[in-house]
């Protein structure tokens, strides 16, 4: 028999009451220890809470700084990577005009209580409405501080303004906050000493690029991009990428052609990863994308991202499969305002609703991860209540125990279940079935058997001898004998 590759086991995900009762928690962060930092979009609130969801207070306050109502108000946060050494933190906010400002602080003395008179505006970005802002922030592994921009709202992006190498709408920038006042442009932008476009720029072609993320461990960069009529988009750009990409909006929306006047060829464009339908069967009506799971609690969630919509509440996640990623329902229908993900310094992922309500995102089957052994004979399995063998896919009838012994060649796996339902499947063997005669087939030896097809072991020296390689006297050379010859190697013998 041989083992090859598992795929990954399914995956239902359960959504546990985390923090309750606060007012339109838009973004949850970490600043490095255990905290979660929770903002409120209307309140301009910055709200923080231990690692048991107990809460801490008021972290910042900027309501009399903001505007709100639609898609404004407090709108993302994020922490300087150095920040338990500096302080430093950045917030995107509608101001009083209704325009895009990224400005940073500084925690006081009290690290549960920022510094309001702290402020240093970074960058401010006209907004010709009050959707479409964007407004999610964050460090990439580079250091550098990414700013998400929508389209500037309007049916079908109207200006155009996505598609405008002049413009910052439509966009994510990347700015350096460590050299220069209030930012300086990364040597390394990809757009740096093309006049046709604005230096700030990293990437190019979205609607409303409403939640980003990077991967904590590969540094890749996943983004949900909210539709216009038909499609919601995941986005992805390797850590490896060195910006510049063009996603397509207004050109495109997901894959299909939207409005392509002055557009260039479809190879022009990156295609995203994923994409859902505004119809059947999801009806989704606006993307929020999440991040990738690489906590260590629940290891059938490790390396998937999750997603979900804001009106359908369908959890959805993506996993590597080589080429391209496998798409999986984990949790569907559950109903209106999901807006956003998060996760705390351990890696454990979060997810807000309008509703007031930090949900934390588990596997209620965390614990079960069954795996598969066996020898010449049986294949065994362990840790469950019930078990289901499956041959190529198939239930085997009557094969009910925690082995099972193949009569026929195929793929082999078992279901092994709990007795709360949960199950998961072990890895899949591929067991093959030799046939022949078993014998000496060593002419050399007193015992050759001449019909023998199949070697036994059990060959017997000129003088009878038992096999002089059979070091353990079990009638068999294989690696064990292997191991004891090399433990003995370089010594004398008597």
């Amino acid at each position: 028999m041989s083992l090859f590759a598992q795929s990954p086991s399914p995956l239902e995900i359960e959504l546990e009451p985390f923090i309750t009762g606060m007012n339109d928690p838009v973004g949850i962060y970490h600043c490095g220890d255990d905290r979660l930092f929770i903002i409120e979009q209307d309140l301009g609130h910055i709200e923080v809470y231990d690692a048991m969801g107990n809460d801490l207070g008021t972290f910042l306050d900027i309501g009399g700084l903001i505007s709100n109502g639609s898609e404004r108000g407090l709108l993302g946060l994020a922490f300087h990577p150095d920040y338990s050494n500096n302080g430093f933190f950045f917030v995107n906010y509608t101001d009083g005009s209704g325009d895009t400002q990224v400005a940073r602080y500084t925690v006081s003395g009290n690290p549960n209580v920022a510094d309001a008179g702290s402020a240093e505006l970074i960058i401010n970005v006209d907004q010709p409405a009050g959707n479409h802002n964007g407004g999610h922030i964050a460090f990439g592994p580079d250091g550098f501080l990414y700013v998400a921009l929508g389209d500037g709202g309007g049916q079908g992006d109207p200006n155009n303004y996505a598609q405008n190498p002049q413009n910052l709408l439509g966009k994510i920038l990347r700015l350096d906050i460590d050299n220069g006042l209030p930012y300086s442009i990364p040597a390394s932008n990809p757009f740096v000493g093309d006049a046709t476009v604005l230096d700030e720029i990293w990437s190019i072609g979205f609607r409303n690029p409403w939640k980003f993320s990077f991967d904590r461990l590969t540094g890749d960069l996943w983004i949900g991009d909210v539709g216009q009529n038909d499609w919601e988009e995941v986005d992805f750009q390797e850590a490896s990428s060195v910006g510049g990409e063009n996603y397509g909006w207004r050109c495109y929306e997901g894959t299909d052609p939207y409005n392509t006047s002055g557009c260039a060829g479809a190879a022009a464009y990156v295609d995203p990863v994923a994409q859902v339908s505004h119809g059947g069967p999801y009806n989704w009506c606006s993307i929020t994308g999440g991040h990738v799971y690489r906590g260590s609690e629940f290891p059938n969630m490790y390396g998937k991202y999750f997603f979900t919509d804001y009106c359908a509440g369908d959890f959805l996640a993506l996993t590597p499969n080589g080429g391209g990623f496998d798409q999986d329902e984990v949790l569907l229908g559950q109903g209106f305002g999901w807006v956003a993900f998060g996760e705390n310094m351990a890696g454990d992922l979060y997810v807000a609703n309008l509703n007031g309500t930090i949900y934390k995102l588990v596997d209620p089957c965390g614990d079960l991860d069954p795996q598969i052994s066996g020898n010449d004979v049986s294949l065994f399995t362990s840790g469950g209540d019930n078990y289901y063998w499956y041959q190529d896919g198939n239930l085997i009838a009557g094969a009910n125990g925690s082995s099972f012994s193949p009569t026929e060649a195929g793929a082999y796996f078992c279901v092994v279940e709990l007795a709360d339902g949960c199950a998961a499947p072990t890895p899949t063997v591929n067991w093959g079935i030799v046939s022949g005669i078993l014998g000496c087939t060593n002419p050399n030896s007193d015992n050759y058997n001449p019909s023998a097809t199949i070697d036994d072991g059990t060959c017997i020296g000129p003088n009878g001898e038992e096999c002089v390689a059979d070091l353990d006297d079990n009638g068999l050379v294989n690696a064990a004998d292997l191991l004891i010859f090399l433990g003995a190697f370089g010594q004398i013998c008597d």
